[in-house]
């Protein structure tokens, strides 16, 4: 007995010296006071990471882009009033706007309980416990990943599908989820999966392979389309901008300095006329 006392009190010592490299629980945000939160893998655990500072974007900073403003803009609304809403997919070209009309939901809609929760792409696999942390929340969530898209043989985006239609749950009422990606269907699409596809009696049916992809984009109820703007738009987006910035300006020769800025860059893009309004204020402001 003596023996196996003395070999209890040494496993004693033992655990309590491993739970001191053990780390602790993480404790839940308030979502009361954080307004968005990021969701990070530490020591094989999820946790969510409080972002203290987020984007102060606004909504009538993003020119351009009147009708994909208005639609999220409405969805949004219809989700703080516990209405039926849709997840969004805003797909398209690069530096349009997309991730920043995220941005600027929350900073407009934090008042009325709006709350945002990054998930990157290689974490999706832990959508389901993100759902089950924030499930029955007075806060209403929207979970955000940005530039997704997803390889041929890529299989997180599985945990995505059952997130966006349910899978024996349902889906919770207090979260949507808004991607953003350059590509419409998510995945990679080939010339070779086109040669299934099949017209029947004037219908056309997809082969497997195209199916599959498509199948995923279309759990989003909205698809928004972001196209390049044209150059009287990026014009109108770069003295939107200066306006913001509060620059005063010489109309032609600011002009023919953000053309050459956006010819530099082979893009004429939201994002091209905001570095370009930057570097000019930096300059003349």
């Amino acid at each position: 007995m003596k023996e196996l006392q003395n070999l209890l009190e040494r496993a004693e010592q033992l655990l309590s010296r491993l739970e001191s490299f053990v780390p602790a629980e993480p404790l839940p945000p308030d979502w009361n006071t954080v307004l968005a939160c990021r969701w990070r893998k530490r020591h094989l655990r999820g946790e969510f990471q409080a972002i203290h500072h987020p984007h102060n974007i606004r909504l009538q900073d993003l020119q351009g882009i009147e009708a994909q403003k208005k639609a999220v803009e409405r969805n949004t609304r219809q989700f703080l009033a516990r209405k039926p809403a849709n997840n969004i997919l805003l797909w398209g070209s690069r530096g349009t706007g997309k991730s920043s009309l995220i941005k600027a939901l929350l900073n407009r809609h934090a008042k009325e309980g709006l709350r945002l929760i990054e998930v990157e792409k290689h974490d999706l696999v832990d959508l389901p416990e993100v759902v089950d942390h924030v499930y029955g929340l007075p806060q209403r969530f929207i979970i955000f990943c940005d530039d997704l898209s997803f390889e041929q043989d890529d299989a997180s985006y599985k945990a995505l599908k059952s997130v966006l239609d349910g899978s024996v749950s349902a889906p919770p009422e207090n979260v949507l989820i808004y991607a953003t990606s350059n590509r419409r269907h998510l995945l990679p699409e080939y010339r070779y999966e086109n040669l299934d596809t099949r017209n029947v009696e004037g219908e056309i049916h997809h082969g497997e392979a195209v199916e599959e992809k498509i199948s995923l984009s279309e759990r989003f109820g909205l698809w928004l389309s972001f196209y390049p703007f044209n150059q009287d738009e990026y014009l109108h987006i770069v003295r939107g901008w200066l306006s913001t910035l509060n620059v005063k300006y010489d109309d032609a020769e600011m002009t023919r300095a953000a053309l050459q800025w956006a010819l530099a860059r082979g893009s004429r893009s939201g994002r091209s006329a905001w570095q370009f309004a930057q570097d000019w204020a930096g300059q003349y402001g």
